[in-house]
């Protein structure tokens, strides 16, 4: 192999972002092929192909990249190895509205069929004892539960009471004082069923996580000058009409690092400034937003440029959260905040490009064409790093400030002498 050529920058390994790579199948077969005599015009070729393969670029674009939030906003963090399990029964009315839809309805089931069935038994053992189901048909007989002859008709029974349906064929007389205490039981148990499962239903129909999926964002983040500064914009739009009151937006930025005692940090999470000292990361979401973070000395893209980008690996993920308005359909979920969520890996950030405008003025209001969303053009954009343009940027005027001083010095007019 050809010697390491100096100032050739580093290829690091890969982190925690990747998971291992998938076997290649080509290299369980270069033991097998070796054993054959190749002829010398394939042996230069069939080299430089393997080489090839065991090169660390191509072995990094090999791997298969595992993103912490995806580009729908799921956050890819399974919970494991949970020893106290009790804070989620504590908490019994979150943890029912956070399962998913076939697990609510089968708790939701199964809450109203256990308490019919524990009744009905319970008003057939009562009929069982008194002699109730013996004495079926019996005029002079002053029954305790009538028209009970058997478990079906306390299930049924248990069901007209607390659903109050009452067909008038079975029910509970004054004859004896348990079956009066067993319908007041169940008619306050029926009503805190009634209380919490609707009122878990009303919460999952109403959650306004479903209005997140009409906040959009683009697939690509863009890097370009504006006002002759270095910046990461993307794009977020709303396709309702009724729009988000108080809309916020923040970026985080995963990276896994190394600190100089020698600790590696997996995912560690940084800041990215959207505008929070200047009141921009507040939108009037009414129309799409390009949204715009200034690469300067306190963003951790200060030191990176064009060609380092490729070899980084990290993950933007950007936030937007707002308040959903009270209007149209969204009643239900007025007051409530909706959060949404995307994230943008080092391969889906364009340096040198620009988003296309969206909007036009048509009839007096304004057009937005939701087609134009996601198209980009080239820019003229230069593949410095934002610091070393900061610094030729100093070192011109550094260097126009000591030419004006020298023009200044000869242009002085000179000092005659006196007569």
């Amino acid at each position: 192999p050809p010697a390491p050529q100096v100032g050739v920058p580093r290829l690091y390994p890969l982190h925690a972002l990747s998971v291992a790579n998938i076997p290649n199948s080509s290299r369980g077969k270069t033991s097998a092929r070796s054993s054959t005599n190749p002829t010398p015009e394939g042996l230069q070729s069939r080299r430089c192909k393997l080489l090839e393969e065991d090169s660390p670029v191509v072995q990094a674009g090999k791997r298969q990249r595992q993103r912490y939030v995806t580009k729908v906003g799921k956050c890819q963090v399974n919970l494991g190895n949970i020893q106290d399990k009790k804070r989620f029964l504590s908490d019994i009315f979150t943890t029912i509205v956070d399962l998913k839809y076939r697990w609510f309805l089968f708790v939701f089931m199964m809450c109203y069929i256990i308490t019919w069935v524990v009744f009905g038994f319970i008003y057939f053992f009562d009929a069982w004892v008194r002699g109730d189901i013996g004495h079926q048909g019996d005029p002079e007989w002053q029954a305790c539960i009538e028209n009970v002859d058997g478990f079906v008709s306390a299930l049924l029974l248990s069901v007209e009471s607390q659903r109050t349906i009452g067909y008038g064929t079975r029910m509970v007389t004054a004859n004896c004082a348990e079956g009066v205490i067993l319908l007041m039981a169940q008619s306050i148990v029926g009503s805190m069923i009634d209380a919490m499962m609707v009122g878990c239903m009303f919460v999952k129909i109403s959650r306004p996580k479903k209005r997140a999926q009409t906040l959009i964002f683009s697939k690509n983040c863009v890097i370009s000058l504006r006002d002759e500064k270095l910046c990461l914009m993307f794009r977020v739009g709303d396709l309702r009409e009724s729009h988000m009151v108080d809309a916020k937006i923040r970026a985080k930025l995963i990276k896994s690092r190394q600190t100089a005692e020698g600790e590696f940090i997996p995912l560690e999470q940084s800041e990215l400034n959207l505008g929070y000292d200047t009141g921009e990361d507040r939108l009037f979401l009414v129309e799409p937003q390009i949204i715009c973070h200034v690469i300067n000395r306190h963003s951790p893209f200060w030191d990176m440029s064009a060609e380092s980008l490729r070899r980084e690996q990290f993950e933007i993920i950007i936030i937007l959260e707002g308040i959903v308005e009270a209007t149209g359909n969204h009643c239900l979920a007025a007051g409530m905040t909706c959060q949404a969520r995307t994230s943008y890996t080092e391969d889906e950030i364009l340096w040198g490009y620009r988003f296309e405008p969206c909007m036009s003025l048509e009839k007096g209001a304004f057009q937005v064409d939701y087609s134009r969303f996601e198209m980009t053009f080239e820019v003229q954009t230069p593949a410095a790093s934002a610091k070393e343009l900061h610094e030729l940027k100093e070192l011109e005027q550094q260097e126009h400030s000591t030419l004006s001083l020298y023009w200044d010095h000869l242009l002085q007019p000179c000092a005659l002498p006196g007569p």
